[in-house]
């Protein structure tokens, strides 16, 4: 049996408590006993086996503090069925006061001369701003510094999108807008920022960028990454510190400040498409009219989450979460459901490719007897779109990718949900608009012209930078 406990949506720590028939009551097929402990431990952040009743709370308390704390993450514990079923006369422990953590003075000034010299800096906003929730903090520093800010995929809304500075995502695999103001950066200023967001080898392939990391974690190593500065201590308090100890004056912003016109212009090119089945681009487009700034999406992994990362922009954290790292399949429709059992009073999407929607389509069922109405807007395009994406991208062709799906309205009607087809551009906005009023779950069909995967990498490859200075 697996429990799982605290999860939450600023970064997900959670606590997993697996259990199996006591050792004298069951035998795997060798004769020996399944090691739980052995099975998770390269996979969560501490484990153990409770073999006692009256070490369980010492367990409990230890296994939510390590996983509370940065970086969050799962750990496990095991209890066998035996040990559970022993009396247990004690109570929980409490819970300890977490200490904000300051950085040092002698980090802070470094910091501060490094940000005054520069002549082009760029901020690289991580999900670590969202867990530390310092968007407030770091839109602040940016706006009195005047640097230009690019977010990664889970560091969507630490800054708001609509900021004149706000350089949007960066993340895909592939060059794009972006990649041209870390081309031209002389400082990176990376804050809240893990190597697997994006790894830096994309952005700093030659390891020559002068980087200033700023979090509550010390830095990983790596030979792209390898900052100049460790800013290691609470994000707001650090960020306003070195604001404090900076001196901009006179300074513009950064020339890669103008890269915002191109890319809210890529963007824009999109509002007014006709074409059938409906672009990428402008099926998120629309979405984003339809949405409030504290609505939230939740995208399961495929092709349509490259372009929700690109194209999705949020003006609020934890309004747009994306499965990266293992990014695994199946996650949207759990996703959303979880979102608006913590916040009734908000709209919830769960944007999802029809692969990933059939391996959890089956929760639905979950949301409508837990009366979670929140809606599933799926990319239909009866294959797996990413991995056809990448092996015509490597190969020139692509293989057992097609697959046939059952007619998504019928299989909500038939489940008690609302169902809809997406006819032509035009219907995307009214049938949103009518899903969310829902009462119950709906589900979206909306067939999806995957070819602008392919002209997506063209234009990627043929990008050429000519940053306005």
């Amino acid at each position: 049996m697996t429990g799982v406990a605290d999860a939450n949506l600023d970064g997900a720590p959670l606590v997993a408590i697996t259990g199996q028939v006591g050792t004298d009551r069951m035998h795997i097929e060798s004769h020996q006993y399944l090691d739980l402990v052995a099975l998770f431990a390269p996979i969560t952040k501490w484990n153990a086996q409770i073999v006692r009743p009256d070490n369980t709370t010492e367990v409990v308390r230890r296994a939510f503090k390590v996983a509370q704390s940065e970086k969050p993450g799962a750990v496990h514990i095991d209890l066998p069925e035996n040990i559970a079923a022993m009396p247990l006369d004690s109570k929980p422990l409490s819970k300890d006061n977490r200490e904000k953590t300051y950085a040092s003075t002698r980090s802070l000034n470094a910091a501060a001369a490094d940000i005054s010299k520069s002549k082009n800096p760029l901020i690289l906003a991580g999900n670590g701003v969202i867990r530390g929730h310092a968007s407030e903090a770091l839109t602040e520093f940016a706006t009195q510094l005047n640097i230009p800010v690019a977010n990664t995929f889970m560091g969507k809304g630490a800054i708001p999108y609509t900021h004149p500075l706000s350089l949007w995502t960066v993340g895909l695999q592939q060059r794009d807008l972006i990649s041209c103001a870390f081309d031209e950066a002389d400082l990176v200023i990376a804050i809240g920022y893990d190597l697997i967001e994006y790894s830096p080898k994309k952005w700093n392939p030659s390891g020559d960028k002068k980087i200033i990391h700023i979090d509550e974690s010390r830095a990983e190593i790596d030979s792209s990454y390898i900052p100049a500065i460790e800013v290691f201590g609470d994000i707001s308090d650090s960020l306003n510190d070195i604001v404090k100890r900076c001196d901009r004056s006179g300074k513009e912003a950064s020339s890669s400040a103008s890269l915002r016109s191109q890319i809210k212009e890529d963007y824009e090119q999109y509002a007014n498409d006709d074409g059938f089945p409906v672009k990428p681009q402008k099926i998120i487009y629309d979405l984003r009219q339809v949405m409030s700034p504290e609505d939230i999406v939740i995208s399961d992994v495929g092709a349509h989450k490259m372009w929700m990362a690109r194209h999705y922009h949020s003006d609020c954290p934890n309004t747009c979460i994306i499965s990266n790292g293992f990014a695994a399949m199946g996650i949207a429709i759990p996703g959303a459901m979880a979102a608006k059992l913590v916040h009734r009073d908000r709209k919830v999407v769960a944007v999802t490719g029809d692969g990933g929607f059939m391996m959890n389509c089956q929760e639905l069922e979950t949301a409508l007897r837990v009366k979670t109405p929140f809606v599933t807007l799926i990319f239909n395009d009866n294959g797996y779109g990413l991995i056809e994406w990448k092996q015509v991208n490597q190969f020139g062709h692509s293989t057992y990718i097609d697959f046939t799906n059952p007619d998504f309205v019928k299989f909500a009607e038939s489940m008690g949900l609302k169902g809809y087809r997406v006819k032509s551009a035009a219907d995307l906005i009214p049938t949103l608009q009518k899903a969310l009023a829902d009462d119950v779950p709906s589900v979206i069909d909306c067939p999806v012209d995957y070819k602008e995967n392919l002209r997506f990498s063209q234009k990627s490859g043929d990008l050429s930078c000519e940053i306005a200075i």
